[in-house]
């Protein structure tokens, strides 16, 4: 279903960075690479030689001492007496990819080593999200341990801390998420949030780089010590489920992460976890393993089982040895990701068909939308493709027995976890960062919160900020990218948060010949574009009918490779266009 005021009706607003070409020329000559590539690694602000080097050649080597994370030294502290007291460690992690990787790292590395270690997994539906009471009481009841080690969680859980410590339970947090309050009172919080940790390079790590971390410290003390198992585990076997963790949780690639998901996507694609290959076949991946495939393939079959009741088969599935049971929880995983599917389609209908009902796109800077009979689980990828359908702030609520327990997704310029907290007397409980939150409300109290959120966000944003923006890195001619030029700038991939997809701005061009749909629904087009003297061939993903280039047109465009039968061409993925020559009329620079 599509909705009446999609932000594909309004045009985008084209930013093209300016060209530095003094800068770029510089660069390109100490680097030996193209000036383009030069120009994109100034966008990142890889300006210096050494820095942009380094990017542009990540090795484990560089990664910053683990003990400059903060807290990481009481952390191993804890651990290691916990070794010594021969004591039970429950590690208690969260249900999606992100916290799933994040505790079968610490499992892999702990266990070999001589820890004795149990995992826990909450139920969403039963035990709600992160380190609750309820959770926590479960937990103590099943296992008795004295130490926790809550994973991609915990680092706002004051409450359920202080009851374990009232229950002599020590906790150790290692968690990325936002900390807007004093730290609870836990054994230590290896949180790269906090302000004392020493490096900026691991302010973006996500639970699972901080459980390759957790490790690494481990072992370095072990090291340290002499001790004769120091060496039984090569972390290097682990990086596969680091990279999976930190793409899938969209954390930035950059700093530490970069160094991490490239050398964990080597590993990713040569893997002889039978629970990965097994996931890969039924995901019908038959190419290399990118950021795509883990976003959009894998990442969601392990987050399905989580988002409809526990994780637990997703962690056995990257744990097991056994190629049977692989292959049983592979199909497993696959199904719950299909029923998941169709509860989202059903949810997204009707929030779309609820929103188009009253939506006033002068009026609503953010949308808000709840029903008891939505499923938790999918409220979060709704809110993503409302967020992206309307391009507002969204917040999209599913029952929660008598409550209403909501997922946001935002846009540049709205901070939602602040915007939350200036709401918190209409909330039960919140938490998150700027572009994503989680929120927990009396049903009640909805149609509040959202004239409220409105009212925060007409004070802080502007029409122009409610038009999707392409960024684009330079106006560039077509002649100039052939294949060795965009050959070339594959040497900024991984991609993702914080070092986007290269993208350009195409102009004065014309359709060499009929564009022709293609795809099982003709839902996509492929076109010819020319200069007059190149011709390129390119392609208008989930096209549906939109209205064609005509006449003399500029493009906004990622440049790729089609490898195709061992050959290889440039192709152009459509990401907008406009008539040639009003660019700047129409304000879009």
């Amino acid at each position: 279903m599509k909705a009446a005021h999609r932000s594909s009706d309004v045009k985008n607003r084209w930013l093209i960075s300016s060209c530095r070409t003094n800068e770029a020329a510089r660069l390109a000559a100490d680097l030996g690479c193209s000036h383009l590539l030069a120009q994109c690694l100034i966008n990142r602000n890889l300006g210096e030689p050494q820095t942009a080097s380094t990017f542009l050649n990540p090795k484990l080597k560089e990664l910053t001492d683990p003990f400059d994370l903060p807290d990481m030294d009481r952390a191993v502290e804890r651990l290691w007496q916990a070794r010594q007291r021969g004591e039970l460690i429950v590690v208690f992690g969260d249900y999606d990819v992100d916290g799933v990787t994040a505790t079968a790292i610490i499992l892999e590395v702990l266990r070999p080593l001589g820890w004795r270690v149990e995992a826990y997994l909450p139920n969403r539906l039963e035990e709600g999200y992160g380190l609750t009471r309820e959770a926590a009481e479960n937990c103590h009841r099943r296992y008795g341990a004295r130490l926790i080690l809550a994973v991609d969680c915990g680092s706002g859980a004051h409450d359920t801390i202080a009851w374990l410590h009232d229950n002599g339970v020590d906790v150790i947090v290692l968690d990325h998420h936002q900390i807007t309050t004093p730290p609870p009172r836990a054994a230590a919080v290896v949180n790269p949030q906090l302000r004392q940790s020493k490096s900026a390079r691991n302010n973006g790590l996500c639970s699972a780089g901080l459980s390759f971390k957790l490790a690494h410290a481990l072992l370095k003390r072990a090291r340290e010590q002499r001790e004769p198992w120091a060496r039984i585990v090569d972390l290097r076997t682990t990086l596969d489920l680091v990279a999976l963790g930190t793409i899938a949780d969209l954390a930035p690639v950059v700093g530490e992460n970069r160094i991490l998901v490239t050398t964990g996507l080597e590993k990713l694609n040569r893997t002889n976890r039978p629970g990965l290959r097994a996931l890969r076949k039924v995901a019908q991946i038959n190419g290399t393993i990118g950021p795509y495939e883990v976003g959009f393939q894998i990442g969601p079959r392990l987050n399905a089982v989580g988002r409809l009741e526990t994780a637990t088969d997703a962690l056995e599935l990257l744990m097991t040895s056994d190629l049977e049971q692989a292959d049983s929880l592979a199909q497993s995983l696959d199904k719950r990701n299909r029923e998941r599917q169709q509860i989202e389609r059903v949810i997204l209908a009707d929030v779309i068909k609820t929103v188009n009902s009253t939506f006033n796109p002068n009026a609503d800077y953010v949308i808000v939308q709840g029903n008891p009979e939505w499923h938790v689980g999918v409220v979060g990828i709704v809110a993503s493709r409302i967020q992206q359908e309307f391009h507002r702030p969204t917040i999209i609520f599913g029952g929660d027995g008598p409550l209403l327990r909501g997922s946001g997704r935002s846009i540049d310029g709205f901070d939602l976890a602040h915007a939350l907290r200036n709401c918190s007397e209409l909330l039960v409980r919140h938490g998150g960062h700027a572009m994503a939150a989680g929120v927990t409300i009396q049903p009640e109290n909805l149609p509040r919160l959202r004239k409220r959120l409105n009212e925060l966000a007409h004070a802080c944003l502007q029409p122009k900020h409610l038009v999707p923006v392409l960024t684009l890195e330079a106006e560039v001619p077509l002649s100039a990218l052939t294949l060795d030029q965009v050959l070339e700038l594959e040497k900024l991939h991984p991609c993702g948060p914080g070092n986007p997809v290269v993208q350009f701005a195409v102009c004065g061009l014309k359709l060499s010949r009929q564009p022709q749909p293609i795809g099982r629904d003709q839902q996509h087009l492929k076109l010819w574009v020319t200069d007059g003297t190149n011709t390129v061939e390119a392609v208008w993903w989930s096209w549906e009918g939109q209205q064609m280039p005509s006449g003399t047109f500029d493009l906004a465009c990622v440049p790729m490779i089609n490898r195709y039968n061992g050959r290889c061409a440039v192709q152009l993925k459509l990401l907008d266009w406009r008539p040639s020559g009003v660019r700047r009329a129409a304000g879009t620079e």
